[in-house]
């Protein structure tokens, strides 16, 4: 048997993932040897020394093989340094550096960066220096050109050229000077980039306008900074657009004729491309007492979207459809996406469709896939069909109550069976969602109420997606998996240390389930607690990605489970309807060889593309309600605290859900200590404290619109009486904040000098 140490060494020496069956063979181990190994693998994975993901293990912030990285520097050798675009440092540290590798000789179409790229990479351990420790990348594909400038905001200023207003929070403050001469054909109000040309110790920097990229006047359009800032393609390429207006509606060949079944579609109320539509029947059949039926129909984007054209290069470059609150930026042309293959009610239209039956208690007894056309019955909105089911029909929705929608409803009450014994992740996290002046303004926010027409589609569409990720597995067909890790040991070593602080303990269990997580919302629920719970919860919670390797979700509670249910708006939905095709026999548009062998790198593309389209929606939400803000500076809101670190407080706001900070300078007359174990900050001499989920009033200082920050001054008191916020041994100094009686400051308040700038301080 080998020691600890050389397992661990042996570990940390991979490149990738690597399991039980690598390590045994790599020390020659057999029998009883290998039980042995595995009790050793489970303590030092107990131990946090490895984190364990995909079925395999792994160093602790080790890379996977491939990576995208973003292209930061060069070394004192000349060599161009990266690093990866997404990492963690809380939980990980600092980012690693990755030695980006270049061909040695050139050929034409080889993917070179250079600085401030973002590219694809595999990682290796050869081809640098033998005495150098970094990762090796060797460059895969190229995804966004560098763009050596800053943007920003224009304001004119009359006789004085103008002044760029960062779109960066932490620039808030930090103008850019323009001359007259260098402000090209800018206008007030316009979305510019610009090159720096001058700075210097005192005054702003000089900038020169390169391009004008919108007016955010004419266009209404706050979410054009998203767009511009993240690198977001907004318009389709001529080629792209040539070729979906090219496209003809495609007939029913050898597809089965499936136009009489009355599928509907249930979607929101401003939906325009509707790429689901569902039906459900009881069955028969003398086997399956109590069972139904269930049919999932999905637009057959493949038909139209063949792999290698130019709508298929775009596609994958979009990863998925962005969606702002005042447009929609479409993963395909609407040519595709909002005509030809939206399943419009009684047209024509060509689909892939899921037919699976359930038995009484929800689960599958069997499914199966097929090629269709279909003719949806009726469109209808979430609220429309549950005013059906509630009683309150219209007249679309009277003639479809008894043969649609009522076993429709039977049909998700025994679903719903079968997901309250699955028992997956419940977090109780409402939505907001912003509604929009004709001006493109806020008019306010609401919280959508959460319908049981929601619930139904949704079981339905999970339904379909484990049935297609089985039905690839068992054709060995490469899949391209929704894949959910389980919480890393870091992150549960600090949900553990917080759940001590409300006197919930995290179960004891050798391998922690969805279920444990619910137990503990279900205690945090009767309690004020509940909010802070949910929040910590989630952040506890691994992210989400696209994968060929399956690892299972671990939210949903799932073995395996892919995304085929809308190939519309997301990428990987597309290569899993194609990889049905190749695994059936379904037509010759089905997934190709050179595509399956490039899944991995197309499931980082697409995650990546994910997270940037995430950040994106969310900065777009803070700038709109920043906006809507400005005009109540000095007002008084109430709200939560949603976030902490070392220098402040985020808090969101009850109203409106906006978040903002709270500098720890401004709190008053102590010194705060972020504890992360309590998540508060505590003050060191008075013991009061701020803690995630309290609830708190503040007065609104500044509302910066274009970088979306709002900051805030506390009003209320904090509290005191958390476990372990005691008066630490600083106990007898006092912050000097500048307020010279040490209290908390009020409005109205004059700050004296600060500390550096008093008599006989340096």
């Amino acid at each position: 048997m080998p020691s600890r140490e050389e397992v661990l060494a042996f570990i940390a020496s991979q490149t990738g993932r690597v399991g039980k069956r690598e390590i045994s063979r790599h020390f020659g181990l057999h029998g009883a040897d290998k039980v042995a190994l595995k009790h050793l693998l489970k303590d030092i994975v107990d131990e946090g020394l490895v984190a364990k993901g995909r079925g395999k293990l792994v160093k602790h912030g080790a890379l996977p093989q491939v990576v995208v990285v973003d292209v930061i520097t060069r070394d004192a050798d000349g060599d161009l340094v990266g690093t990866p675009a997404e990492w963690d440092e809380e939980e990980h540290g600092p980012a690693p550096s990755i030695l980006i590798a270049l061909p040695h000789r050139p050929r034409p179409g080889d993917p070179i960066p250079g600085l401030g790229d973002r590219a694809l990479v595999r990682l290796s351990d050869g081809g640098g220096p033998s005495d150098d420790p970094r990762p090796v990348g060797r460059v895969m594909k190229i995804l966004d050109r560098g763009r050596a400038r800053t943007i920003g905001v224009f304001r004119a200023v009359p006789g004085h050229g103008g002044r760029l207003l960062p779109i960066d929070k932490k620039n808030v403050g930090r103008e850019l000077a323009i001359p007259e001469e260098a402000i090209g054909e800018a206008r007030d109000g316009d979305l510019v980039a610009v090159d720096i040309v001058r700075t210097s110790r005192f005054g702003p920097p000089v900038a020169r306008v390169r391009e004008r990229l919108g007016n955010l006047k004419s266009e209404r359009a706050v979410s054009l900074i998203a767009l511009e800032v993240h690198g977001i393609p907004h318009v389709f390429r001529a080629d792209t657009l040539a070729e979906a207006e090219r496209a003809e509606p495609v007939g029913l060949g050898r597809r089965e004729d499936w136009r009489k079944l009355p599928l509907v579609t249930i979607d929101p109320p401003d939906a325009k491309d509707h790429d689901d539509a569902v039906h459900a029947e009881p069955d028969t059949s003398g086997d399956n007492p109590g069972g139904f039926i269930l049919t999932i129909a999905i637009a057959d984007v493949a038909a139209y979207v063949r792999p290698g054209t130019a709508l298929d290069r775009e596609a994958a470059v979009r990863g998925n459809s962005v969606y702002f609150p005042d447009r929609v930026v479409p993963m395909l042309p609407e040519r595709i996406s909002n005509d030809l293959c939206s399943l419009r009610p009684r047209e024509d239209r060509p689909a892939m469709a899921c037919r699976v039956v359930i038995r009484a208690d929800g689960r599958r007894k069997s499914h199966s896939f097929h090629r269709i056309m279909m003719r949806s019955a009726a469109k209808l909105a979430y609220a429309q069909a549950q005013a059906a089911i509630d009683g309150h029909t219209d007249e679309t929705t009277e003639m479809l109550l008894e043969p649609v929608l009522k076993p429709l409803w039977e049909a998700y009450a025994a679903l719903k069976r079968a997901r309250d014994d699955r028992e997956p992740l419940d977090l109780d996290l409402p939505e907001r969602k912003i509604l929009l002046k004709p001006d493109g303004t806020v008019d306010r926010v609401v919280v959508p109420q959460r319908l049981d027409a929601h619930r139904l589609i949704e079981e339905m569409m999970i339904l379909a997606n484990v049935c297609a990720a089985e039905t690839l597995e068992k054709h060995r067909t490469p899949c391209m998996y929704r894949i959910h890790d389980a919480p890393s040991m870091e992150k549960l070593m600090t949900l553990k240390e917080f759940l001590k602080s409300v006197d919930i303990s995290l179960p004891k269990a050798a391998l922690l389930r969805p279920s444990h997580f619910n137990q503990i919302l279900s205690r945090a629920a009767e309690g004020d607690s509940a909010a802070v719970v949910n929040q910590v919860v989630l952040r506890s919670q691994s992210q989400a990605e696209y994968s060929p390797e399956n690892i299972g979700h671990f939210g949903l509670a799932l073995r395996r489970y892919a995304h085929f249910t809308s190939p519309i708006r997301r990428y990987a939905d597309l290569i899993v309807h194609r990889g049905l095709i190749k695994a059936l026999g379904l037509g010759q548009d089905g997934l190709t060889d050179g595509q399956a062998s490039a899944l991995a790198e197309i499931g980082a593309e697409i995650s990546a593309a994910e997270r940037r389209a995430m950040a994106a929606e969310r900065e777009t939400i803070d700038r709109l309600i920043a906006a809507h803000l400005s005009e109540r500076v000095g007002d008084i809101f109430a709200g939560r605290i949603a976030g902490l670190t070392r220098s402040g407080l985020f808090v969101k706001l009850d109203e409106t859900g906006a978040d903002g900070f709270v500098p720890a300078a401004t709190i008053g007359g102590d010194y705060y200590r972020f504890d992360e174990g309590l998540q508060a900050l505590v003050g060191t001499r008075t013991g009061e404290s701020w803690r995630l989920g309290d609830p708190v009033t503040v007065r609104l200082v500044e509302a910066a619109p274009v970088a979306g920050a709002l900051r805030f001054e506390l009003m209320s008191d904090g509290r005191s009486d958390l476990v372990g916020s005691r008066p630490s041994a600083h106990k007898g100094r006092r912050r000097d904040d500048g307020f010279t009686n040490g209290r908390r400051a009020r409005p109205g308040d004059k700050p004296a000098k600060p500390p550096w700038k008093k008599k006989g301080r340096r």
